[in-house]
């Protein structure tokens, strides 16, 4: 769900025993990077606290449409301007009725009127009230207005009722509103990234390895396949769940992974996050090595493991190749020295050292770098960091024709 990053979201919520879904709502969109700002109507504060929703969302939530400072603050219009999409959720049969002709006599009505992004109901009522020939209509006069109607669905209902008429879950609400977004700026690309670590056997129970999470890479995947992409991620052993709709190849050493990505290649673009070991133990044992018991040293002859990235950027046809450079020290300065070095097209540079991101964090802070300009990406989550490089990246390759 990398289209909701960084995306602003205002969640409705109407009068109904579904609204206490609503508080997962806002924590899912956030979680996916978005900002939400919460608006509430009079009924929905009968069923839950605008207190919960503060909380949740971190701003306050919007209640009346003539408060004094509120209007000062943030007025309606501004409101409705600041918005890339309104989601009524629940959205009851009143609520629909005046959505439906045109009433503005409360601040989410009128939210709605002003509003020139799109505007999405999830549906919640009695299975009887849903069915209705009345609340069927205005669902027909929303719908010839091309209002994208998340749901209901069927199921049992608070008041024992099975029926159409539930509001679908939090997670399937998110999506929806991820669905809103039309990404397509790599529509007709195939997308080859490596992610995670590698492990260089030293016997059939011991390896050596990295920190790396394979987080980046992963988002990474999920943002070009957002963005209309075939992607294939090649990956060394993680501790994730792949993405819907992305190809996984699971790899272990580093040769393995040489071996994945040029058996996958062409490719349009490669993305090279995985943390590749540099090296690897010149011979594995066939058994467990153990302890000699003397106290003594073990002793390890290594060898250099191929460089995977500059051996695909020397293939034919060459694809867009970005590299990634997790340094601890003197980091744009290396980073740049791998960009000739290695015959890259870009190369993503971030400090390591710094406390809370790069490896295991859920955050990155990350300098994209080309041959002759650079750009910082402030601190974000690994999500809103991979949805920024994908664009950037699809920028450059436009560019290049």
């Amino acid at each position: 769900m990398q289209r909701l990053a960084n995306k602003r979201i205002i969640v409705g919520i109407t009068g109904g025993i579904a609204a206490y879904k609503s508080a997962e709502l806002v924590r899912r969109l956030q979680d996916h990077g978005a900002d939400v700002r919460v608006v509430m109507t009079a009924a929905a504060q009968s069923f839950i606290t605008p207190l919960t929703l503060q909380a949740l969302s971190g701003k306050p939530v919007h209640l009346d449409l003539l408060d004094t400072e509120a209007e000062a603050a943030m007025g309606h219009i501004e409101l409705a301007r600041w918005g890339d999409a309104i989601v009524i959720a629940p959205a009851s049969a009143d609520f629909i009725a005046r959505f439906a002709h045109g009433h503005g006599n409360d601040l989410l009505t009128t939210l709605c009127l002003a509003a020139r992004c799109p505007i999405a109901v999830a549906p919640a009522m009695n299975q009887a009230m849903w069915a209705s020939p009345a609340n069927l209509e205005n669902i027909e006069t929303l719908r010839s207005r091309k209002i994208p109607l998340f749901g209901p669905a069927a199921g049992s209902q608070a008041c024992g009722d099975v029926g159409l008429g539930r509001m679908l879950e939090a997670e399937e609400i998110a999506q929806c509103t991820a669905d809103l977004f039309e990404n397509n700026i790599l529509t007709g690309k195939r997308v080859v990234i490596t992610a995670g670590p590698t492990r260089e056997a030293i016997d059939p129970v011991r390896f050596i390895s990295n920190h790396s999470s394979g987080k980046m890479g992963y988002s990474l995947a999920e943002a070009a396949r957002d963005a209309g992409a075939a992607v294939t991620l090649i990956s060394g052993p993680v501790n994730l769940d792949c993405p819907d709709r992305v190809d996984r190849v699971s790899v272990s050493s580093a040769q393995e992974m040489l071996d994945a990505a040029l058996n996958v290649l062409p490719a349009d673009i490669f993305i090279a996050t995985a943390a590749v070991a540099d090296y690897r133990p010149d011979k594995q044992a066939n058994q467990k090595m153990k302890k000699k018991g003397d106290g003594g040293p073990l002793t390890l002859t290594l060898i250099e493991n191929p460089d995977i990235v500059a051996t695909v950027a020397k293939q034919e046809p060459k694809p867009y190749v970005v590299g990634f450079a997790a340094e601890t020290q003197s980091v744009l300065e290396y980073a740049r020295g791998k960009i000739e070095r290695k015959n890259l097209d870009m190369i993503v540079a971030n400090d390591v050292s710094q406390a809370g991101i790069g490896f295991n964090s859920d955050e990155n802070a990350v300098t994209a770098i080309w041959p002759d300009q650079e750009q910082v990406l402030e601190r974000a989550s690994k999500q809103q960091i991979a949805s920024q490089l994908v664009e950037l990246i699809a920028q450059k390759l436009a560019a290049e024709g």
